[in-house]
């Protein structure tokens, strides 16, 4: 039997994973487990009604990276009719979010067609085996997480308090939200969980679930359809692959702007970490104005291009020639999965900052991407009918050939590119172990106006760093939550858990070292 190590956004997901493992199961399906659970138990953070990415890498043949993304709804709508159903939020999160939520935020939604194609394309098991991990989550409800609940604070009733079965599912008889570890019980989502086990996620689409979804929205005046979800097709892609030192980097192309923003700023450090194994004040320096730079890129050529593969090419031309000029002055979840075959698993999903919309009779929460302005940049309802959005996500998997295999990934929005590069460069160039290398410290250059600031976590080299600071007081999920696994044939598995979202790790299969 093949051994598989998991690692997710709690210890539950991670458990779901290495059950199915033990049932034969590989990467492939313990990722899918994993993630199907963590989409149901972390509220606020996702859903099944989001949407997102992963990234496979068998040991032999081509990998893939799979797009499950959020795609503009309206197909039947006169234009005139778009852009209803919007209450517009402010939350005191992460220093300020204005955002849109109520059903005219939600886009279609790609996570269950993502789950069934990855399982379909790359699993072992059959698709019920893979969702009964959910089912019983559902069935006897499930502890709050910590992080779920601090993103809560802020959010339960600006997005979760106008619809009356996403408040109750989130509040006590009071009215009180719940506490950090209370038990969560959603009506109707075991429900939901045992059509889709039973008639696959096709039911999501053009089935009665999609049916009730799509009804519900539309009579809200939202722009989600009938004939939006059973247009609905994930798509199949070669990685864009890159190189940093001996390892072979495969990460999400576009349409997702995640892949290639953390593709450039690894390309702007390789070969430039400082010996001695530790983080220097140069060091520092120089990531802070690697990020500057990339995300200074994005924002200006990315997030409005409409041919973004054109302008994605531009920016990673420009890191290869030395042109990129380096300036001078949460909703999401990920699971990573490696097996002791080889085969290598990182799924991320997103349902945005979460739109408190919950079909009634359903349990399933959906997402807000609509409303997100990084996301859409031509103003509400901007895009084309059928346009996939762009993404922060960013499902990597890092290679060296005949020798160790890592899946990595983040949720965090614009910070996932910035924390997978300090976790990447921790590991591959200054030699800490995974646990290590997650751990560290970690900064983050934000973009605010016309103006830059590094906002970073205690424990680091500061006194060099060529923009204004935003210290934090001690290590904050603000800085994403990495989950990273990773399988090396002399040595076994290892972990990388972050703390900062509360993830956790489990090994199924075949006994195996895991550290």
């Amino acid at each position: 039997m093949t051994a598989v190590a998991v690692v997710s956004i709690s210890p539950i997901a991670a458990e779901a994973g290495a059950r199915v493992a033990d049932r034969g199961g590989n990467a492939a399906d313990a990722a899918v487990a994993a993630t199907l659970v963590s989409a149901i138990s972390a509220p606020g953070m996702c859903s099944l009604g989001g949407a997102g990415f992963a990234l496979v890498a068998p040991p032999d043949g081509d990998p893939e990276a799979i797009d499950g993304g959020f795609e503009m709804p309206g197909r039947g709508l006169p234009r005139g009719d778009l852009g209803g159903g919007r209450i517009d939020a402010h939350l005191e999160y992460a220093g300020g979010v204005d955002t849109t939520v109520g059903p005219g935020s939600v886009a279609t939604p790609g996570a269950p067609a993502l789950c069934g194609l990855v399982a379909e394309r790359h699993g072992l098991l059959d698709w019920a085996d893979l969702v009964e991990p959910a089912i019983e989550v559902a069935s006897r409800g499930f502890p709050l997480p910590p992080a779920a609940r601090d993103y809560l604070v802020f959010a339960h009733e600006e997005i979760f308090g106008w619809n009356e079965d996403s408040h109750a599912a989130l509040h006590d008889r009071s009215g009180r939200l719940l506490a950090a570890g209370a038990t969560v019980r959603i009506a109707h989502l075991e429900t939901s969980l045992r059509l889709i086990a039973k008639e696959g996620p096709g039911v999501f689409y053009d089935g009665s679930l999609g049916a009730a979804i799509a009804d519900y929205v539309r009579g809200e005046g939202g722009a989600l359809g009938r004939a939006d979800l059973a247009a609905y097709r994930p798509t199949v892609r070669p990685p864009m692959r890159t190189t940093h030192g001996a390892w072979d980097v495969l990460t999400n192309p576009a349409p997702a702007v995640g892949g290639v923003v953390l593709a450039a700023m690894l390309g702007l450090l390789d070969g430039r970490a400082p010996s001695g194994g530790r983080w220097t004040e140069s060091w520092a320096a120089r990531l802070a104005t690697a990020q500057a730079a990339v995300l200074e890129f994005r924002r200006t050529e990315l997030d409005a291009a409409d041919e973004l593969e054109l302008a994605a090419a531009r920016l990673l031309r420009a890191v290869e020639s030395g042109t990129l000029r380096l300036v001078d002055a949460p909703s999401t979840v990920h699971t990573s999965a490696v097996d002791s075959d080889g085969l290598a698993c990182a799924i991320t999903l997103s349902d945005g900052y979460g739109s408190g919309a919950m079909a009634p009779g359903t349990g399933i929460w959906l997402n807000n991407a609509l409303g997100e302005p990084e996301l859409n940049p031509h103003g509400f309802h901007g895009w084309p009918v059928g346009h996939r959005l762009v993404s922060n996500m960013a499902p990597t998997v890092a290679r060296q050939r005949g020798g160790p295999v890592l899946a990595i990934g983040s949720p965090g929005a614009d910070r996932i590119t910035t924390a997978l590069v300090q976790v990447l460069t921790n590991h591959l160039d200054f030699g800490m172990t995974l646990q290590a290398a997650v751990d560290h410290p970690r900064l983050h250059v934000e973009l605010v106006g016309g103006d830059r600031r590094v906002a970073l976590e205690p424990g680091l080299p500061s006194e060099a760093l060529p923009f204004p600071t935003r210290p934090f007081d001690a290590a904050s999920m603000f800085f994403g939550g990495v989950a990273a696994v990773s399988h090396d044939p002399t040595v076994g598995f290892r972990t990388g858990i972050d703390a900062r979202r509360g993830c956790g790790a489990a090994i199924g299969g075949a006994p195996s070292d895991v550290s």
